[in-house]
């Protein structure tokens, strides 16, 4: 078993991936990167404050080859967006054998709606059997951020390679660390990420979620705005931090996905 309590991340290494992050996604082509270098510098500050229907249809213009739109099941925004801007983009779900049975309801219901968009659930190397064997139970509470590495940043690096880049649903009103978040950007392979959402509030979110009469996670309506895996998410409470129900036991409110 090994102890991931105490010193650097080289001492607690999957066997066959690394905690450290996204090392296995494959490079870019030299072109290919500097073609969205270039994007980034002539286009971040016009569609910093772009609305959705801006920033996707600039995506699907000017993205030099194909975008993978992640999905995290707590709403279907993304999806239905993405059905009208970019026809044939694959989604992608990141599977950590956590979630609740609802965000698994969720995503079952995805993809028999939007049959034209292939939904990839991406899993983690070790299963969270093997993973208790190796680290011991319980990793989320002992070292969320190695579980999160494990489970939600590497399966994501594995998926990244056939990618130019990826739309995500982050926004500006999640949190402090989101504040200011661009809409377009480049990650750390030289890929593109692109949030179209940026703008939007959550009254935003709801509102469009009523207008196109989405599918809806049962939990955003009893408390949780916020949902991630069921070990580490909480309700929270009317006018409190949207995502201060996310890993409220550690001083911790990234899974790392949507960090530098």
């Amino acid at each position: 078993m090994i102890n991931l309590l105490q010193g650097d991340s080289s001492q607690y290494k999957d066997p066959e991936v690394s905690p450290d992050g996204p090392t296995t996604t494959a490079p870019l082509d030299e072109s290919t990167a500097a073609r969205n270098a270039e994007l980034v510098d002539k286009y971040a500050a016009s569609l910093y404050d772009a609305t959705a229907a801006d920033i996707l249809t600039w995506a699907h213009e000017h993205a030099p080859g194909p975008l993978m739109v992640t999905l995290s099941m707590e709403n279907t925004v993304l999806a239905e967006l993405s059905k009208q801007f970019l026809p044939g983009a694959d989604f992608l779900f990141l599977d950590t054998e956590y979630h609740f049975a609802e965000t698994l309801e969720v995503a079952d219901k995805v993809e028999q709606r939007y049959p034209d968009n292939r939904l990839v659930r991406a899993t983690a190397q070790l299963s969270r059997a093997e993973q208790d064997e190796v680290y011991g139970p319980n990793l989320y509470r002992r070292n969320p951020t190695a579980c999160c590495r494990m489970r939600k940043v590497e399966p994501l690096a594995v998926h990244m390679s056939p990618y130019v880049g990826w739309i995500t649903g982050v926004r500006r009103d999640d949190g402090p660390t989101r504040a200011e978040a661009p809409a377009l950007s480049l990650d750390k392979t030289g890929r593109l990420k692109i949030s179209p959402l940026v703008t939007w509030t959550l009254e935003d979110t709801d509102a469009y979620i009523a207008d196109n009469d989405l599918i809806i996670h049962p939990l955003t309506t009893q408390g949780y705005p916020s949902i991630g895996c069921e070990t580490c998410t909480l309700p929270v409470a009317e006018g409190e931090d949207p995502r201060s129900g996310r890993w409220a036991f550690a001083q911790k409110t990234e899974c790392g996905l949507h960090t530098d």
